[in-house]
Order: C-alpha cells, then structure tokens, then sequence
C-alpha cells in the first residue's frame, strides 16, 4: 500500500489516524502514511474498552513498531462503542489492511459536527506533500 494513498470517503488528522462515518457512529484508524512510517507493527495496545468516554485530542492506546513506539489520538469526542480486540493478537492487520480489517476503534460522537472539522482528502494530501 503506497504511502499516498488517501481515500476520499474518509476525514484525516494531522496525527495520521482517519474517521469514517458510518450511520451514527465514526471508525477509526491509521493511515498508510503513519503505517509506511511505522514500518512493521509489532503490537496494537487500545487502553480503551465498549462504554468509555474519550476526548478528542487525547491517547486512546499505542502502536509499536520495529522502529518506534507512537500514541494513537483519537479524532473525535465520544462514547467507544467497539475496540477492535483482533489487532492485539494479530497486529500485522495494520500493516495489511489499515483502512479496512485493521480500523481500531468505533465511536458514538458527542458533538456530530466535529468530524466535519476534520481534514478531507484534499487538505490531508496536502499535508503529507510537506511530512516526506
């Protein structure tokens, strides 16, 4: 998976992690520059569980790689509806298939105007032009 590739059915971080929307509730993950940065994940630690309320802006686990250890931020402001507990067993996932089997957590936002302050597709790429 290149590096570069920013889906547009999605919103972005300056962390490198996407939200999707689906129904009511937003999925979250890394994107494949913060995978191809990471290099080969080792292990996917989601310090949060179904029910608990998060901050955006704040840590909701880490990822550790071969070469670093990196908090994973979460996007939004919200109640975790599902963790996906299958990345702690097999986090070459992410590696694999970060913007599908490897999303990390779902959430119920608060406030379901701030995944539009999000960045899109375009303004992400535009990032990543200036992180290489």
């Amino acid at each position: 998976m290149a590096s570069d590739d920013v889906r547009t059915d999605r919103r972005y971080t300056k962390d490198h992690e996407w939200a999707k929307q689906e129904d009511d509730r937003v999925v979250v993950g890394i994107t494949a520059f913060a995978v191809d940065q990471l290099g080969d994940i080792t292990l996917v630690n989601l310090d949060v569980k179904p029910g608990d309320t998060i901050t955006a802006g704040t840590a909701f686990g880490t990822i550790e790689s071969v070469k670093t250890l990196s908090d994973l931020f979460a996007p939004l402001s919200g109640k975790v509806q599902r963790v996906n507990a299958e990345l702690e067993s097999r986090p070459e996932l992410v590696n694999e298939d970060c913007y599908g089997k490897a999303w990390m957590i779902e959430i119920v936002p608060s406030d379901q105007g701030e995944l539009g302050g999000l960045l899109d597709a375009a303004a992400y790429t535009e990032i990543l032009k200036t992180a290489h």
